[in-house]
């Protein structure tokens, strides 16, 4: 099949997954959910969708568990929206490639600071020196 149309299927279960997730599904397990990307199979009947799940590991377990539960779902609404003669089945998967990013750039922004001991790390957002805000 060509790459093109897998690439298509792709990104409309993704569109279809993120906003069922978001606007549809009323399980209060489910919650602070991004879809990333999803993949299909060659043969158009197996879907791996990727989400990054923020908050706690026991958090990210519930929100894995209720979108197991939901998969049945979240594929009929990709059977209303794709035409195809099978629909694919639906399999989440967390994707911790968002956690090791902030993970890495933090590593990173403390290397520089260590390298250079007369600059000063940047202040967390949200906090300021009363200091300078009266000065």
């Amino acid at each position: 099949m060509k790459q093109h149309r897998i690439a298509r299927v792709s990104e409309a279960i993704r569109e279809v997954v993120a906003e069922t997730i978001l606007f549809e599904l009323q399980d209060p397990r489910i919650k602070n959910v991004t879809v990333t990307r999803a993949e299909v199979s060659a043969d158009l009947q197996k879907a791996k969708v990727y989400v990054s799940v923020m908050g706690t590991k026991k958090e990210q377990d519930l929100c894995m568990h209720g979108l197991t539960h939901s998969a049945g779902y979240v594929q009929s609404k990709i059977a209303s929206r794709l035409k195809t003669r099978y629909t694919p089945t639906v399999t989440f998967i967390r994707d911790d490639g968002v956690k090791k990013s902030i993970e890495i750039s933090r590593l990173i922004n403390e290397a520089l600071a260590q390298t250079r001991p007369d600059a000063q790390p940047d202040p967390p957002e949200g906090t300021a020196d009363e200091a300078t805000e009266e000065g």
